[in-house]
């Protein structure tokens, strides 16, 4: 069993998020991080928007995995995202997790979540949790209190098109995991004929 833990991966999809917008968010948060010192920030090159957490997947499943994210790229058009309010969870009583929220007009993201979660149901179980699109900015434990004034940070919108999704995966560390990139996937570029409907 330990030798099979071993060679297990831990694995996620996300959407990256560019310089620009990590200017935004870091704009909006560098003023909170003295009043909320028993946060634990994420690291800039951390940040991303997680549209599938696979978690610890068996070495014979990550092929299906991979699959699953190209043909999910390969049906679906790149879309606009924009970071926008700040937000956390849960929403009352102490924060365990502090975020940027995302203006997603189109419901591209979650579309997207969902396309994943149909092409991955034969190899890995459904997501159990609704999909909330969001950027986790930092985290808390134990849970800690945040001042009501978190809800009014200032983000500076910040637009871009999303062109990728991209497989991750988390190599566990301190004081933080190494998100490594396996692989890019490119999503349809809206002058192409005939996208996959998915």
């Amino acid at each position: 069993m330990a030798g099979e833990e071993v060679t297990r991966r831990r694995l996620f999809v996300a959407v990256e998020i560019p310089d620009a917008a990590q200017d935004a968010v870091d704009a909006a948060i560098d003023p909170w991080r003295d009043a909320l010192r028993a946060a634990r920030w994420v690291p800039r090159a951390n940040r991303h928007v997680t549209v599938r957490f696979v978690g610890w997947t068996a070495p014979e499943l990550v092929g299906a995995v991979t699959d699953a994210v190209r043909a999910t790229a390969a049906a679906t058009p790149r879309f606009d995202l924009a970071v926008t309010a700040a937000g956390r969870f849960p929403p009352r009583g102490k924060a365990r997790v502090l975020w940027i929220g995302l203006d997603d007009p189109a419901g591209a993201l979650a579309v997207t979540a969902g396309r994943l979660q149909t092409r991955m149901a034969d190899a890995l179980p459904p997501e159990a949790r609704a999909f909330t699109p969001h950027l986790t900015v930092a985290r808390a434990r134990p849970p800690i209190r945040v001042p009501d004034g978190w809800a009014a940070a200032d983000v500076e919108p910040s637009r871009w098109t999303v062109e990728h999704l991209v497989l991750f995966e988390s190599h566990l560390g301190r004081p933080h995991a190494r998100y490594e990139p396996l692989e890019r996937c490119a999503l349809v570029n809206v002058a192409d004929p005939r996208p996959d409907p998915g």
